[in-house]
């Protein structure tokens, strides 16, 4: 029974010295999720699509490819006004155009495809992680709170609930703005993924 109520304590005063690492974490991640909620509505911003534009620089494409005009293939995509990360592309594929090097514009592709899955990457973390971050700072101060349910004490029971409700609330929302960047950047990037690869088979890639 000895061996089991050290055991019992070492498990308790571990669990409790958890409780200011937790605490810290949330506030760090509340403080991430409010950056990237900034974050995100600048790049909403600046966001536009122009379909009739990307239809035509890319059949413009298409044919300076053809004829093996690579430099003039280049000065239109350099000329493409999308949103950020298909101008970038675009950007990228014009210098290899130039350099005559269409075999690793497909590989261009793919590291864009693998940059995009990486920022996502960031907030769907946070949407899983954060609300972990939560139960834990809600399940330690419980200990303490029941200690002082047990011993009359109800300034301890009331501060040690308050600690395990602030942080309950804090995790669910970072994990909340978690969910929804993480959902609405998936969407955009699956657009702009569509795009990219619209102007790869423009370019002949892979024929």
């Amino acid at each position: 029974m000895g061996i089991d109520s050290s055991l019992f304590q070492i498990m308790y005063t571990a669990a409790s010295a958890m409780l200011y690492p937790v605490v810290i974490l949330l506030i760090l991640t509340i403080a991430l999720s409010l950056g990237l909620i900034g974050e995100f509505i600048s790049e909403y911003a600046k966001r536009h699509r122009n379909v009739k534009e990307l239809e035509h620089i890319g059949r413009s494409v298409q044919e300076n490819v053809k004829n093996s005009s690579y430099d003039d293939a280049a000065s239109h995509l350099l000329k493409l006004d999308q949103n950020q990360l298909v101008t970038s592309f675009a950007h990228d594929a014009a210098e290899h155009l130039k350099n005559n090097a269409l075999s690793s514009i497909d590989w261009l592709s793919e590291e864009y495809e693998v940059r995009m899955t990486k920022r996502l990457e960031q907030t769907k973390i946070m949407s899983t992680v954060a609300p972990m971050l939560g139960l834990m700072g809600t399940l330690i101060p419980l200990g303490p709170a029941l200690i002082g349910l047990a011993q009359g004490d109800i300034l301890q029971l009331a501060n040690n609930l308050m600690i395990a409700f602030a942080t309950t609330v804090l995790g669910l929302f970072a994990g909340i703005v978690g969910y929804v960047l993480t959902l609405v950047r998936k969407r955009w990037y699956w657009q702009d993924m569509a795009d990219i690869d619209y102007l790869v088979d423009s370019m002949g890639i892979g024929e």
